[in-house]
Formats: structure tokens, C-alpha cells, sequence
């Protein structure tokens, strides 16, 4: 069964990484094969073929031109009538809103991948509510419960992300890559892998890590990067913020990274203290199968993935977090002991395997038009 993915394609980070992840494990699936139509060329694209994965490219869109979204409908229909495609997957509402009529008028199923929290007042999510789905797939049971703003009656799964295991690392990585970060080997290392955006926390954690200026022998690794200009000022402002609190030597920026498992390997926690729920958090699951113990605060998906056995959830505030670090940095054994449980839990929540057979439990289902 084939299956197309339509989405912009123009930034990078967790749907993102789902869809290179998809054209990946692929050829593990025998009842899937998996295409992708972008409206931009860019990182995402690249990485996709060098997968193995087939891109349409549908061409650049902005909204304020409609002759652009006419132009990439058109192509959209061209691939569909090539096709002979099993399910049209639309990711987010922006795909939705602009491709989900031209999957509609094409007779094929069309499938909503639900990746953020939605509330039915942006305007895109109220354009998106005028092509109903057959079906939607959501990326955590938080997620879920807000379809009804959006979407209510039309019928959802959840599924977490298919998350691929870490590859065999050199046993000389650990070391080396501290080294070219200039972080010690005593010294413990703390990792923010995400977006450059402001509910992600970055100021909160900064602002808990300020109140730990006295405690010797910790480092922060910040990896993400600017992407649109707002995101360069934020990052601005961190490191400003770095500077007035006294801890500006011990924050490291290290821009857009490709190498984001190197990084989680070589550092001794994971801490995202998101601002606001979070939907799903794929880096969270990255961070677990690096053996990291997790810290992030008590929002959205997070409550159902990361549990005792892996990490710290905590309150949204800089003196409860300041204390969670605290305590991991002075305790190497509390470290190990959350650490070992983030490869099995991962592996729980996240196996490529079962993802894909449950993908083709439901595209199967609509294929043969039963309710999945």
C-alpha cells in the first residue's frame, strides 16, 4: 500500500525527524511504502532521498499568493492521478487546510496527522476544519483531547512516534566529542536538544541553572538553532540573559546540529522544561535512548511518557527545576539508576515495528472502508 505525506518542508525539527524516520525504517514495513510531497526544497528533502524516499515537490506556497497554492494544488492532483495511492497523510493543519480538498476531489482516502494540541480559533485550524478527515491520527492521548474543537465525531487513533534505535556508538565518542565542546569528563554535562522557541523553556531553565552559579561542575549544551528571524532575537535574549545571571561561560549555543545523537550520548541529562503542554516530544524518547534521565515539567504528553522509572517531572517554575538538577548533578547513582530505565521505556512507547504495523492496520481498514 502506498502511501503519500504531504507537508511543507520548509523548517526542521519533530515532524521532521518523523518523516525521515519513516522513509527509513521503510523497508521494515511489508505492506507500506511511503512517498512524500513537499511544497519546499531544503534539509528535509535532502535527508528524505538519501533515505531511499521518493519526493514530489509541489513548489514553494504562501498563503498571501493564492497563485502559488493554485500552482501546488494543481501538482498535488498530477502525482494523485499518477499515483494510485492508498491514503493522502496531511501533517498539521497548514497541509490540511491548503491539500486536504485536492485528496478529497481525488477520490483517495485523506488521513489528518494531529501533532499539536489544537484549539479551533487560528485561522488556519478553522480553514483546516472545512475538509473533514476519514480519518486522524494523533501523536499522544493529550493531543486527542482536542480534537473536539476541531474535528468532533470524526474517528482518531493514537500512535506514538516510531522512534529508530540508537546505532552502536565508538567507544571513544563520549570523550571526543566533550573534548571538542570543551566540557570536562567529571564534569556534568546538561542537553537542550529542540526548537529555538520560547514555550520550550529555554529561559526557565536558565533562570533554575542561574540559581545553581555557585555549584561547581556543570555545563548546559543548547543545540537548535535560529530558523526564522523571531528565533534569532529569542536567541538573543538567552544569551543576554546568560550573561546577567553570571553563567554565560558555562552556556553553550551550539546552533543547528546534525549530529544530535553524538550530543546525547556524550552529555549526563536531558532537561526540556517546556512553558506549555507539550504534544508529544520526540526529543524526550531520543533523550531516553541515549540512557539520559529526563527533566521537564509536568505538561501535555510528557506525564504519560516519562514516568519515575526515567526521569523528573516537575512544576513550570525556576526553584523546583533548580533543585531536580541539583539533585542529579550531585548524585551520580540517582543519574545511572533513571538513566538505564530510558532504553526500555523508549522501546515501549516508541518501536518502529509496531508503529508501522498499526499504520497499516488502519490504512488497510480504510482501504476496505471499514472504521479503523
Amino acid at each position: 500500500m502506498r502511501i503519500l505525506h504531504v507537508y511543507s518542508g520548509n523548517l526542521y525539527g519533530g515532524i521532521e525527524t518523523f518523516l525521515r524516520t519513516l522513509a527509513r525504517t521503510q523497508h521494515g514495513s511489508q505492506e507500506l511504502a511511503h512517498e512524500f510531497a513537499l511544497c519546499f526544497e531544503g534539509r528535509l528533502s535532502r535527508e528524505l532521498r538519501e533515505a531511499g524516499g521518493t519526493v514530489h515537490l509541489l513548489g514553494a506556497v504562501k498563503v498571501s499568493r493564492p497563485w502559488t497554492v493554485w500552482r501546488a494544488r494543481r501538482e498535488l492532483s498530477r502525482v494523485l492521478r499518477r499515483g494510485g495511492y492508498a491514503a493522502v497523510v496531511c501533517h498539521a493543519a497548514w497541509p490540511q487546510a491548503l491539500f486536504g480538498p485536492v485528496a478529497r476531489a481525488s477520490g483517495v482516502p485523506l488521513v489528518f496527522y494531529q501533532h499539536d494540541a489544537l484549539a479551533g480559533r487560528h485561522w488556519l485550524e478553522r480553514w483546516a476544519r472545512w475538509t473533514a478527515p476519514d480519518l486522524i491520527i494523533s501523536n499522544s492521548r493529550f493531543s486527542a483531547g482536542t480534537l473536539a474543537s476541531v474535528y468532533p465525531g470524526v474517528p482518531y487513533t493514537v500512535r506514538y512516534y516510531p522512534v529508530s534505535p540508537l546505532e552502536p556508538a565508538d567507544p571513544h565518542e563520549r570523550a571526543r566529542v566533550r573534548a571538542e565542546l570543551g566540557a570536562g569528563e567529571r564534569e556534568t554535562v546538561i542537553v537542550q536538544s529542540c526548537r529555538m522557541e520560547a514555550w520550550k523553556g529555554h529561559r526557565l531553565l536558565l533562570e533554575a541553572l542561574g540559581r545553581l552559579g555557585g555549584l561547581p561542575g556543570w555545563v548546559l549544551w543548547v543545540a537548535g538553532g535560529a530558523q526564522r528571524p523571531a528565533e534569532a532575537s529569542y536567541l538573543a535574549e538567552l544569551e543576554a540573559l546568560a550573561s546577567r545571571l553570571g553563567i554565560r561561560e558555562r552556556v553553550h549555543f551550539l546552533g543547528q546540529r546534525t549530529d544530535v545523537p553524538r550530543l546525547l550520548r556524550a552529555a549526563d541529562i536531558h532537561c526540556q522544561p517546556n512553558l506549555g503542554p507539550e504534544p508529544f516530544g520526540l526529543a524526550f524518547i531520543e533523550a531516553l535512548q541515549a540512557g539520559l534521565p529526563v527533566v521537564t515539567t509536568a505538561l501535555g504528553a510528557p506525564l504519560e511518557t516519562i514516568d519515575d522509572t526515567c526521569g523528573l517531572l516537575v512544576p513550570p517554575e525556576p526553584g523546583p527545576l533548580a533543585e531536580a538538577l541539583q539533585g542529579l548533578i550531585q548524585d551520580g547513582g540517582q543519574r545511572r539508576q533513571l538513566g538505564a530505565g530510558g532504553p526500555p521505556r523508549a522501546a515501549a512507547l516508541c518501536e518502529p515495528a509496531v508503529f508501522l504495523r498499526g499504520l497499516a492496520d488502519d490504512v488497510r481498514a480504510l482501504a476496505e472502508g471499514r472504521r479503523p
